[in-house]
């Protein structure tokens, strides 16, 4: 008889003790030094079904929530039928991190804003009535959006589901899709996404692949390496000739949510991928910026960020 958890049992717990679930735990200890996550932690370890990829019917594949990025970023179906996801998996973090992170860890990851995470502040997130990065530093903070939080979402993995309109599997309840897990961001007062403590994500639901997919991913950083990025995105194309036949972009790092860029996409869908059609297809995404005052800079590194992806993309 087996003895192992059923996911039932660690909802029932969570609800029981309090606390939270734990996946991979590689911001465990940064969050209870902080004050933020004083525990208890349910351990989603040893719950069966969450790990791994698995075929769907009709060629789309189930990635259990446990998989570990270094895991998805290695996967030679996910590199071939999914190579944005791939790329962003594999360009997240360090190594070490992706060797311990989780795809469901990634996508339901706490912010990294420094007024949250210092005990002798008190903020939304936290419970609080304002937020005092807004009156504060907050140079890395959003250049999209009107939400009462500043804090961009951190997630780089949501970023690049949001190119494929990729599903989201919780346990107990209907699937929605990953971009429901978050909203427009105006919910997220005290979380940094919209599921119950109780909740578990067990799986992402990708659709069939798209035959000659062309992707790319980009993350502008202050430095070269194991730093979150100032603004990153995800470009997915198809193209007939030199005309676009299919385009999904997505963007993070600049709002209270991970983006998808609609109007990047229209600009680009039966126009041909010429230097200047890129270029204001980019341009598209000023209209949506309405900066900080000390994150004006993110407003050209988002367009220059966008634009480096489709041309890597289109290349």
């Amino acid at each position: 008889m087996s003895t192992e958890p059923t996911l039932t049992d660690l909802s029932a717990a969570v609800l029981a003790r309090g606390g939270e679930l734990r996946a991979g735990g590689t911001d465990t200890t940064a969050r209870q030094r902080s004050g933020i996550s004083p525990g208890p932690f349910t351990d989603l370890d040893g719950a069966d079904g969450l790990r791994g990829c698995t075929p769907l019917p009709g060629g789309g594949l189930r990635i259990g929530a446990l998989t570990t990025l270094a895991a998805l970023a290695a996967d030679p179906r996910v590199r071939s039928g999914w190579p944005a996801l791939a790329m962003s998996a594999g360009t997240a973090a360090t190594p070490q991190i992706r060797a311990a992170g989780t795809l469901g860890g990634n996508l339901l990851q706490r912010n990294r804003c420094w007024y949250y995470r210092n005990p002798h502040v008190s903020c939304l997130q936290k419970g609080g009535s304002g937020c005092p990065a807004r009156e504060g530093d907050h140079h890395f903070g959003v250049v999209s959006g009107d939400g009462p939080c500043v804090a961009p979402h951190p997630s780089t993995l949501a970023m690049a589901l949001l190119t494929y309109d990729a599903g989201a599997e919780i346990h107990g309840e209907s699937p929605r899709t990953v971009a429901e897990l978050y909203g427009d961001g105006d919910r997220l007062h005290q979380a940094d996404h919209l599921l119950a403590p109780d909740r578990i994500l067990t799986a992402v639901l990708l659709p069939p692949p798209l035959p000659g997919e062309r992707a790319a991913c980009h993350r502008a950083t202050s430095r070269a390496l194991g730093e979150w990025p100032l603004v990153e995105a995800t470009a997915r194309l198809a193209l007939d000739g030199a005309t676009v036949t299919h385009a999904a972009v997505a963007a993070g790092g600049v709002a209270r949510v991970p983006l998808r860029l609609p109007e990047v996409e229209a600009a680009l869908i039966g126009r041909e991928a010429t230097p200047g059609v890129l270029e204001a297809a980019a341009a598209t995404v000023l209209a949506r910026c309405r900066p900080l005052p000390q994150t004006g800079y993110k407003t050209t590194l988002f367009r220059d960020t966008v634009l480096e992806v489709l041309e890597r993309a289109a290349a």
